[in-house]
Formats: C-alpha cells, sequence, structure tokens
C-alpha cells in the first residue's frame, strides 16, 4: 500500500481570484504538493470582502481538483479608505505606493503605521483562527502549518496555532518584514515601531522553519535575534511553472521588442536606460524599436518616457491574467527587469524572474551588481545587472542587442540553466522539509 499522505494546512490570503505575484506561490506549492505525497487544506479570505490590488480569474483553474479550500469572513479597514479618498482600488504595499504628499495621504499612512500593527489586514485573524479551531474540533489532524506572507500578520496566525495546538510550523515569508523597503514612509511612532519589531522577533524566534525567496533576506532575518540559527531558514526561490511554457517562443522579426511586464515606478531609476535606448534609435535607424510595458506604469516613468522621445516607439498594455503575460515575454525580442533603487535592494528577487528566465529571452536587468537578482542572471547565462548611473555600459549593451538583431531577429539564448527554478522542483523540496 502506498505511503498515507501528509496533512499541511496553508493559510494564505492571497488566493484566486486575486492576482499578481503574490498569489501565485501558495498556488503552485498547492498544485504540485500531492505529486510528493502531501494533502494540502487552504484556508483563505472570502472573495467577495477580500482586499485584492489585482484580480485574475484565470489563476483559478490552477487548483487541483479535491484540494478543499476554506473561505472566511475578514475584518478590514478598506472600504472605509475607499469611501474616503473615492478610489476604487486600493493601496499597495502598506499605502505606500501613494504617491502624492497631500496631508490626507501623510494621515493615511501614519494611521496605517501605527493603529495596524503588523498591517490592516489582521482583522482577518479571528476569522481564521475561529475556522481553525472548528477543524480541530471536527477531529482533522495536521502534520504542518504553512502560513504565507505578506500580509505578515497571517504569520501571527501561525504563531497562536503554535502555542495553542503544538502544530509544526512553517513561515513563509515572501519578504522582508520591519526592511521592506517603504517601512520608513508609514511613520511610525517609537511604540508602533517597537511592537512591529517584536513582532516579526517572535515569529522568527518560534517558527519551527522558515522559508525565504533570497539569501539576503535570510541574512537580514538571521541578524533579528541572537537566538536564531541558519538550519532554520531555508532559500526557497519563487520560480517558473513549465505548464505555463507550452506555447512557443515567437521573437517578432519586424522590430526589436524589448518587454518589462509588472510593476514599475520612479524608485526603479531607469531613465538611463531609456535615455539609452533613444540614443540607439538614432545610432540604428535600420533596427525597428520597439519598448512594450504589460502592467502598472507609474506616470512619473510614462513622463520619463515621454521627455527623451520614445513616445512613439512605446507601447502601455494594462494589466493582463497571467497566462497573457506569459505570451507577451514569448513574442520578445528581449526582456527588461529593474530593481527598485532602496535600501536593502540586494535580496529583491522579484518572481518574474524566474519566468523572464523561463522564456530563454536575453534579460536586461537595471540594479545592483552583486545581489542576488545579479549573481541569479550571471548562474544562468542570462545576463549580468547594469548599474542605475552607467550609461555608457547601457549603450554598450544595447549595441551590441541591436547588432545582434540586426544578424538574426531572434536573439533566444541557446539554453539557460533554470531547471532546478521549476515550480515543480522547488514543491518537491518543500515536500521533503514537510516529511
Amino acid at each position: 500500500m502506498p505511503p498515507k499522505p501528509l496533512r499541511l494546512l496553508v493559510i494564505t490570503y492571497y488566493w484566486p481570484p486575486s492576482g499578481g505575484a503574490g498569489v501565485q506561490r501558495s498556488l503552485k506549492f498547492v498544485k504540485h504538493l500531492p505529486a510528493y505525497g502531501v494533502e494540502p487544506t487552504v484556508i483563505t479570505v472570502d472573495a467577495a470582502q477580500g482586499a485584492y490590488p489585482v484580480l485574475d480569474a484565470s489563476l483559478a483553474a490552477e487548483v487541483p481538483v479535491g484540494v478543499r479550500v476554506l473561505r472566511t469572513r475578514t475584518s478590514e479597514p478598506f472600504d472605509s479608505y475607499k469611501k474616503l479618498t473615492g478610489r476604487r482600488q486600493i493601496p499597495h504595499g502598506g499605502f505606500a505606493n501613494e504617491s502624492k504628499s497631500s496631508l490626507q495621504q501623510r494621515i493615511f499612512k501614519f494611521v496605517r503605521g501605527n493603529l495596524f500593527i503588523p498591517d490592516p489586514r489582521r482583522g482577518w485573524n479571528q476569522h481564521v483562527l475561529r475556522q481553525c479551531a472548528e477543524l480541530f474540533a471536527q477531529g482533522l489532524t495536521f502534520d504542518a502549518v504553512l502560513t504565507s506572507s505578506p500580509p505578515h500578520s497571517t504569520q501571527l496566525i501561525g504563531l497562536e496555532l503554535k502555542k495553542r495546538y503544538g502544530l509544526r510550523w512553517i513561515a513563509d515569508m515572501r519578504d522582508p518584514w520591519t526592511d521592506i523597503y517603504y517601512y520608513k514612509e508609514l511613520h511610525h511612532t517609537p511604540p508602533a515601531r517597537w511592537l512591529d519589531a517584536w513582532y516579526e522577533r517572535q515569529v522568527l524566534e518560534q517558527a519551527d522553519e522558515v522559508l525565504v525567496t533570497s539569501p539576503d533576506t535570510k541574512r537580514l532575518f538571521l541578524g533579528k535575534s541572537p537566538r536564531l540559527t541558519a538550519d532554520k531558514f531555508h532559500v526557497l526561490p519563487n520560480g517558473y511553472d513549465e505548464s505555463d511554457f507550452r506555447e512557443p517562443s515567437a521573437p517578432p522579426t519586424d522590430c526589436l521588442m524589448i518587454t518589462h511586464t509588472g510593476t514599475i515606478s520612479e524608485t526603479y531609476h531607469i531613465e538611463l536606460f531609456l535615455a539609452a535606448c533613444a540614443t540607439c534609435t538614432t545610432r540604428h535607424p535600420d533596427v525597428p524599436l520597439r519598448l512594450r510595458f504589460v502592467g502598472t506604469v507609474s506616470a512619473g516613468v510614462q513622463e520619463q518616457i515621454r521627455e527623451v522621445g520614445l513616445g512613439k516607439h512605446t507601447e502601455f498594455v494594462p494589466f493582463v491574467p497571467h497566462d497573457e503575460s506569459v505570451s507577451y515575454l514569448l513574442r520578445s525580442t528581449a526582456l527588461l527587469m529593474a530593481i527598485p533603487n532602496v535600501a536593502h535592494n540586494f535580496g529583491i528577487l522579484p518572481g518574474k524572474v524566474f519566468e523572464y528566465l523561463a522564456s530563454n529571452k536575453p534579460i536586461i536587468c537595471i540594479g545592483p551588481v552583486g545581489s542576488d537578482a545579479d549573481n541569479l542572471l550571471e548562474e544562468c547565462g542570462a545576463g549580468r545587472a547594469l548599474p542605475y548611473d552607467t550609461y555608457s555600459g547601457m549603450l554598450d549593451h544595447l549595441d551590441s542587442l541591436f547588432a545582434a538583431w540586426r544578424v538574426n531577429p531572434n536573439l533566444d539564448l541557446p539554453a539557460i540553466n533554470h531547471a532546478r527554478y521549476s515550480r515543480r522542483a522547488l514543491t518537491q523540496k518543500l515536500a521533503q522539509l514537510i516529511k
């Protein structure tokens, strides 16, 4: 007889129909875990009440048949925020994406940073704990619980479950907590900052295992307490799903198409790259350049594009479902990735970089040399990081790209060493950890 599958309770706020990068990590784990002898049960927020920055209903098709998904109510302040501001969408990143410096925005950031610790979604926790109590009262048992964050308030659920029931607890932390790049924008008072750091330290110390997505994030968390040891932390990056790349690569033959997917703003500092692109359109008039941004592009970046004269060379595509986003990658000549120029950016490893790798395209990375992203690209033979201030380096890189396109418009890389970053391979590592 085959061994009885292990039971894993997965607690994640972001779940289909939520879209964006955050939802995919938990979704892909759940998708592949049954193949490795782990039976997941998911607790998430009621889709009608969840505060999702973006929606992607297509991801629901990836939830395996038979996986139990339980949805709970929540108690959050976002409806009040939308009524007070007249905005339809909730802010990303703990209100930090709000670029306006009006008094109203400063007040909202202060309230967020001091009244909602660790974050405004903490109101969901009480409903999840009630749901867990009902499951345990029914006699259900689990071999482990995995809590996925952000929102980092979800980790407080794991902390409480460990305290009440002694469950083996795996804290999956996709981003830093008190070191996140927008943290200072939330105007914490000293007591609020102390409490937030205390929660972070409690989670890191009490969790049985901690998953992080990059080596530098592991380093940041290890420094939070002398009681922490390196063997508790496991670098399990985001990845790509082979099933998302069944469509063949089809780079255009009528233009050199550089595509960026996801969110980009002025903090990514691509202005010199844009200037180098503009110069290349003059240097290489026989090579038609197209820039394509799929997703959210800040007004400031759009203005930078216009200022250097690339308006007629640039296409803006609003947020699209994940499968369409992958299709745009495959219909590109090269891909643009930028790391925000913020504190602790050496550990920023965007989830999309793995899908960039899976598309086998040359990757133009604007960011710090020696960072986790730079090391990954070098390891896989897909490119190297170009520092924010090296206009000449960017120009040289683009010149070589234009020259290569002139010979052959298909610049797909012959082989990239990225198989270890498939979602299936990464989930196998998680299953081994659970076992």
